[in-house]
């Protein structure tokens, strides 16, 4: 009866080579699962990567979109703005003139300031040329006038006042420049 269970627990077909062979493929089936495994992992790293990059890709398209939507509606004003400053001028030049009653000069000046107001609350600055350093950022030179009474390259005077708005030249001011002879 114990041979019976001896035979029993041995395949048929097995002999000691066939352990062998089977040991093979058992062998060679791994090696092939391993290298399978390496291959995914590999892969599963390549698309990890990937998408962290572009995670961070979109993440910085959205950041930026949102800075220039903010920048949009901060600097939108501005063209509306620019497009009022040749009024602003007139009514400065309206102001210099003599002749007029003093009623209307009065009313023509109420008017005046209470447009710079408006515009100084939507962030537009003048800029303070004369007697200030010449500087080409924010002055235009119309004239250079040799002088020995001021210092080289000062602002002497303001033809055309500038501005900014919220911190950004809007318009350079037109001056007159003094130089040494």
């Amino acid at each position: 009866m114990q041979e019976e269970t001896k035979n029993a627990e041995v395949a048929p077909g097995t002999a000691a080579g066939g352990d062998a062979v089977e040991q093979l493929d058992v062998a060679s089936a791994l090696e092939s699962l391993a290298a399978e495994r390496d291959r995914l992992e590999a892969e599963k790293s390549a698309l990890s990567d990937m998408l962290l990059r572009r995670s961070a890709e979109f993440d910085n398209f959205r950041k930026r979109t949102g800075r220039e939507r903010a920048d949009l509606i901060e600097y939108a004003a501005s063209d509306a703005v620019k497009s009022l400053l040749p009024i602003l001028d007139d009514f400065g030049r309206a102001l210099a003139q003599s002749g007029a009653s003093e009623e209307f000069a009065r009313g023509v000046e109420l008017i005046y300031q209470r447009m710079n107001d408006t515009l100084g609350k939507l962030g537009l600055e003048p800029i303070d040329a004369a007697g200030k350093p010449f500087d080409p950022n924010l002055h235009h030179a119309i004239e250079m006038v040799p002088c020995e009474d001021r210092e080289d390259h000062t602002v002497i005077s303001d033809l055309l006042p500038g501005y900014t708005f919220k911190g950004r030249l809007l318009r350079p001011s037109m001056v007159r420049v003094a130089v040494k002879k």
